[in-house]
């Protein structure tokens, strides 16, 4: 089993992973809005001094791409990519719906992943046992609900208000994150890190109304 370390500073949480065989060294945030980029560094030197490992001893590095906060998303690629850069070694790109897709092994049956994108919509992602789909979209509630009556059930990784009005199972962050490096490691899903912008940022958005 290849070691690796794996962020997530797409969403308000952060979370670091650390794994060297079967041993797992997390470091887990619940709420670092807008703190991430003076927080992953520190927390990242922390947890390797904790584990006693170094960047090198790592066989590949992860970040999780989107969907999520732009900001956020690029601070976690940036950092991967520097320490793929210095190391030579090679990244796997996974993504805030894969978490809560590949978290149980061997999950059946149509799953719509959900990340909070405000204003009574989010961004969503289904998935069956074939892998995806329901390509990423930005749903507004009503659309989630719809595709609720289709058969699809609904996870997230953190409470979201749709909670109310229909069943979501929540995934723990730092376990989505590992088990779903984890399965794409198995498949040989090593790539690229490319942000996924589900949708246009509020200021491409007004830049483009005007």
């Amino acid at each position: 089993m290849k070691n690796f370390l794996a962020i997530d500073t797409a969403n308000e949480y952060l979370t670091v992973l650390a794994v060297k065989g079967e041993k797992v060294c997390f470091s887990y945030i619940p709420d670092c809005s807008m703190r991430h980029s003076v927080t992953l560094m520190p927390e990242i030197d922390k947890l390797l001094d904790g584990a006693g490992m170094r960047l090198s001893d790592f066989d590949f590095f992860s970040a999780v791409v989107g969907a999520g906060s732009f900001t956020g998303i690029r601070i976690g690629i940036s950092a991967v990519k520097g320490f793929c850069l210095a190391t030579e070694k090679p990244c796997i790109p996974v993504t805030s719906f894969d978490l809560m897709a590949y978290n149980k092994v061997g999950a059946m049956g149509k799953r719509l992943c959900l990340v909070n994108a405000l204003h009574d919509c989010y961004y969503a992602c289904g998935y069956d046992e074939n892998g995806i789909c329901y390509p990423p979209a930005y749903l507004t509630e009503s659309e989630v609900l719809e595709l609720c009556k289709e058969g699809y059930a609904l996870f997230a990784l953190t409470d979201l208000p749709i909670a109310q009005r229909a069943k979501v199972e929540i995934v723990e962050p730092k376990d989505g994150l590992l088990n779903a490096v984890r399965y794409l490691e198995e498949g040989g899903k090593f790539g690229e890190l490319t942000a996924l912008y589900v949708r246009k940022s509020s200021a491409e958005l007004n830049a483009t109304a005007k």
